[in-house]
C-alpha cells in the first residue's frame, strides 16, 4: 500500500485507520454505509422521502448487512478480511434484539467500510457496495 492508502488527512488532521479501534471504524462505517444506501435509493427512485426512509432502514438493518457481507466476502483482499474479522469479533456491551451472529457480522461490515473510508479508498467502497446491492436492483422498480 502507498502512504496515502495507509493514512489520510481529514479536516487537516492525519488519520491512520490502522490505529483506530474496531468500534471507531464501525462508527464511521455506519455513516458511510448509510450514506451510500441513501445515494443508491435517491438515484433509482422518485418515491417520497418517507418511502425512501423505510427502504433505507430495511437496507441498513443488521440482518441485511450480514447478507451483504456474504456477497462481498469472496471479493475481499487479505487485509480487508482481517479488518472485517477484527470488527466482527469486537465485543460490546450492547445486546442485539435479534441474531447475535448477524449483529457481529454487520459490525464487521461497518468496520470494513469505515477502514476503507479513512484510508481514502472511496472507489473500493463503491465497488464493494455494488456487490451488496446487485440482487436488490429489481426491488425498487
Amino acid at each position: 500500500m502507498t502512504e496515502h492508502q495507509n493514512k489520510c488527512s481529514l479536516l487537516g488532521v492525519d488519520c491512520d485507520p490502522k490505529r483506530c479501534g474496531s468500534d471507531v471504524l464501525a462508527f464511521v462505517g455506519d455513516g458511510v454505509f448509510g450514506l451510500l444506501v441513501r445515494e443508491y435509493l435517491a438515484s433509482r427512485s422518485n418515491a417520497h422521502a418517507s418511502q425512501q426512509h423505510s427502504r433505507a432502514v430495511a437496507m441498513v438493518r443488521c440482518e441485511s448487512q450480514a447478507e451483504y457481507m456474504k456477497r462481498i466476502l469472496p471479493h475481499l483482499t487479505e487485509e480487508e478480511e482481517g479488518v472485517f474479522r477484527r470488527g466482527r469479533n469486537y465485543h460490546t456491551s450492547h445486546s442485539p434484539r435479534k441474531s447475535t451472529a448477524d449483529y457481529h457480522t454487520a459490525t464487521g461490515l461497518e468496520a470494513l467500510f469505515g477502514y476503507l473510508y479513512l484510508s481514502g479508498e472511496i472507489g473500493r467502497i463503491r465497488e464493494l457496495f455494488e456487490y451488496c446491492i446487485n440482487e436488490n436492483e429489481t426491488e425498487l422498480e
